[in-house]
């Protein structure tokens, strides 16, 4: 295709921003044009999205739909251009947003034009990131994604919400720093920027170090890995209910992509030499964020706890550089997206109710609110991992590279399993079942129709990919036996390098 599909699904929401920008109309009737400019434009692309997908081939690795052109001199161009990787998660952004929209649609009352503005330029944003084939490009779409999101939760958010959107800029911004640093390296060591150069550029191993640290403090907060992870449930209690399913939905994802992109290919051996911190931090992630959420008593913080031991997975799976760890690595990705922006949008259907998340509040809604009640079914099993459901299959995948390369960490990821099961169960159990025994309760009503347009799609994906998960598999294994391929490659590299320096020496010895 000629035609530039990726500049226009990336730029698309830009321009609807700019239209209730500069729309005449005030009060009442400028939020209604706003929230319908917003709808409509983010169904407008995810429908290029979904062109994308259906015009992808997934039986190369190689980038399509690429545009390159001169931007900033030097080597640094403006370079697009998506693989079997790249392109499910550009999807999932373009999918999730109309959602968003749509759950703002009475909550959000203030500011409305300004709000669907943010989230129209942070979708410009995000889906940037999985397009961009330059690493200044790349970074400031990265980067770029902070300021929306910071505002989102800094006005539109709970009480605290100063204070979560400072934390977590802060985080974010301070790990960055550090792989703008390792850019600039690569760029004055390979006198370029693109991406698709880079990966067949040979980088020592002494640099890679210093590269993959660099790096690797962006990604894991972003993630966000334990240690780093605390601004995540602040974020996420603050933030508006929209907000929360973008912040878990695609934002946590970009860490797990940048490991795929940058540091598994571009720095292999540091990557296999420093794998074993990550199974440690990984598994710590996934033991002890469990038995934190374990302890909650707001529901979204215990769905925000339980987002981290689920990355856990994915950074396991990420670093056992095998076919089923890569594979299940990106399927646990794009599951938890959808899980665990299900799981946030059914937080922010009973809090718009009776505004509260205090799990105590609750209890016996399936008596008032059975749609609700099974719709909720589906996302918790889901986040269990119960076979039949999307979270299953990405799981099951990871613990099987994980198995593979090491038995105790596949052990010790399986408590994981668990104690998510006590985790939601206990949710689910609190807020849904029971007796219905506390008079707020007594009027609370079911879903509308809005809100089962919202949840239905995300019931149905979860099952679908859970009982039938080949379609997504299909287009990132390609891709993924090709990294671990080159991976291989550049391996063999470093040692033949490494031998051809010791040689000498070793027979000055022996003279």
């Amino acid at each position: 295709m000629n035609f530039p599909i990726l500049s226009l699904v990336t730029f698309l929401p830009l321009v609807g921003a700019l239209l209730i920008l500069v729309q005449s109309g005030k009060g009442e009737a400028a939020a209604r044009n706003a929230r319908w400019i917003a709808l409509v434009t983010t169904l407008a692309d995810l429908l290029l999205a979904f062109v994308i997908l259906a015009k992808f081939n997934g039986h190369t690795a190689a980038f399509q739909f690429v545009e390159q052109h001169k931007w900033l001199g030097g080597g640094i161009t403006y370079h697009l251009g998506v693989d079997g990787i790249s392109v499910l998660f550009l999807v999932l952004t373009a999918f999730l947003m109309p959602f968003c929209i749509l759950a703002s649609w009475e909550s959000v009352q203030r500011r409305v034009p300004e709000y669907m503005v943010a989230f129209l330029l942070l979708e410009t944003l995000m889906i940037g990131v999985f397009c961009a084939l330059d690493l200044v490009l790349f970074y400031v779409f990265f980067e770029g994604g902070l300021i929306p999101m910071f505002i989102i939760i800094g006005v539109w958010g709970g009480p605290r919400r100063v204070y979560a959107s400072f934390k977590f800029f802060l985080y974010t911004l301070l790990g960055s720093v550090l792989m703008l640093l390792a850019i600039l390296m690569m760029y004055f060591t390979a006198h370029t920027t693109d991406i698709v150069t880079l990966l067949h550029t040979h980088f020592s191993p002494t640099m890679q170090t210093w590269l993959w640290f660099a790096f690797f403090a962006s990604f894991a907060v972003k993630m966000p890995m334990w240690p780093v992870h605390t601004w995540l449930p602040d974020a996420h209690v603050e933030a508006p209910t929209a907000g929360s399913v973008i912040l878990a939905g695609v934002l946590l994802k970009m860490g797990g992509y940048g490991f795929l992109r940058f540091s598994l290919p571009m720095f292999a051996s540091a990557s296999v030499a420093y794998a074993p911190l990550i199974f440690v931090l990984s598994i710590v992630a996934i033991i002890y964020t469990s038995l934190v959420a374990l302890a909650q008593t707001d529901v979204k913080k215990l769905v925000a706890y339980s987002s981290v031991a689920h990355m856990g997975f994915v950074t396991m799976g990420i670093f056992t550089l095998t076919q089923q760890g890569l594979d299940g690595g990106i399927f646990q990705m794009l599951s938890h997206g959808i899980v665990s922006g299900a799981l946030f949008l059914s937080v922010g259907v009973i809090y718009d109710r009776m505004h509260t998340r205090e799990i105590s509040a609750y209890g016996g809604l399936v008596q008032r609110m059975p749609i609700y009640a099974a719709c909720m079914m589906v996302f918790t099993l889901a986040n269990v991992g119960l076979p039949g459901t999307s979270g299953f299959v990405g799981e099951f995948l990871t613990m099987l590279g994980a198995f593979a390369t090491n038995t105790w960490i596949a052990i010790f990821a399986a408590t994981g399993v668990i104690l998510s099961a006590a985790y939601m169960l206990y949710l689910y159990r609190r807020v849904v079942l029971g007796a219905l025994v506390k008079p707020a309760l007594a009027t609370i009503k079911d879903l509308s129709l809005r809100e089962v347009a919202i949840l239905a799609p995300l019931v149905i994906l979860i099952i679908a990919f859970g009982v039938y998960p080949k379609p997504i598999l299909d287009v990132t294994s390609v891709s993924v036996a090709n990294l671990i391929q080159e991976q291989k490659m550049a391996l063999a590299y470093d040692r033949h390098e490494a031998y051809a320096a010791i040689r000498p020496i070793s027979k000055g010895v022996v003279r």
